[in-house]
This record gives C-alpha cells, structure tokens and sequence, in this order.
C-alpha cells in the first residue's frame, strides 16, 4: 500500500514532466500567466508582481504575489503545481534576507523597494583536478621551465624610410 506522501511525490513528478516550472524565491519579481475560463472560451491574464512568500510542501506548494493596482495593494495565493497557471516567469531575483516579506504590506513607494540580486558569471570554467596539479608542481620543475624558456630576439625595427616618406611628404604638401 502506498502512503500518500507517495502519491504526493508521483503526481508532482507527473506535472512537472509536462510543465516547467522556474526557480525562483521571496523577492523575485515574477510574472504569471493565470488561465482564465469565459463562458467557451479560455485566455491568459498576466498577474506580475513580488513574490513575498513561498511554501514548500510537494503537491500542496503555494507561493503569495503582491502588486501595486491603481495605487491599491492586491496579493494572491497560487497553489504551485495548479492546472490554472498557465505559465511562471522570474523577471528579476530580489536580494532579501528573509524567507517571508510581509512587512512589505505596510509599506508603499521607496520604501517597498527591494534591491536586485546581481549573478556574476565568469568565463572561465576551471576544473578542480586541473588547479590541484597547478599547486602541487614541485619546485625543482619550476626552476626547470625558467631555465629552459630563454628570451627571443626580435630583429631590429628600422623605421628610417618610414620618417623620410613623412618628411617627403610634408615637403610635397608645402609646395
């Protein structure tokens, strides 16, 4: 017999081979696409907004959106793994230091601002075995690889005709 927490974790398996769903967190800025049914006919109506809290349990996950509407605050509650969201966008990733922004409720303008989370990537990718042979080099083969690289001589630049065909052709413009 199965537990339900079983179940749980097949159907959220089930869902998530079919849809996909971002990472995302407290303090993103997310925008959802929210299946709306009219009568026959069924469209998608954006809600955008900041994500301020998020919960995670398997099939039963929601996370709560605020957005300031015509100067009036709106929050709402999606079940995570539901058939109504159409589709979930991160738009921005909000540095924050809690897991619940509630406070933001009591706050508007400035002040309800939430810094950006800037990723940094850089270019090169480095393996660790490959900086592990780096460090452990002996010093002996160091000593060796100095020795053995001499300096190249580089063939002497004449730039004598170069000034002439200059002087030359200054003459020929004072004229």
């Amino acid at each position: 017999m199965k537990n339900i927490e079983d179940i749980n974790r097949e159907s959220v398996k089930k869902i998530l081979a079919k849809k996909k769903i971002p990472e995302f967190f407290a303090g993103d800025t997310i925008k959802i696409g929210v299946r709306i049914s009219e009568g026959k006919r069924e469209r998608i109506q954006y809600f955008e907004g900041v994500c301020i809290a998020k919960k995670n349990r398997n099939i039963n996950s929601s996370f709560t959106v605020r957005k300031i509407s015509f100067g009036e605050g709106v929050e709402r509650t999606f079940a995570l793994y539901s058939s109504v969201i159409g589709s979930i966008k991160v738009i921005r990733s909000g540095k924050v230091k809690r897991a619940k922004l509630y406070y933001l409720r009591d706050r508007k303008g400035k002040s309800a601002r939430i810094t950006e989370k800037i990723k940094k990537t850089i270019g090169v990718d480095i393996s660790e075995q490959e900086v592990e042979k780096e460090i452990v080099k002996p010093v002996e083969e160091i000593k060796a690889e100095a020795q053995i690289e001499e300096p190249k001589k580089e063939a002497p630049k004449t730039e004598e005709p170069k000034t002439e065909q200059k002087k030359e052709e200054l003459k020929k413009k004072k004229k």
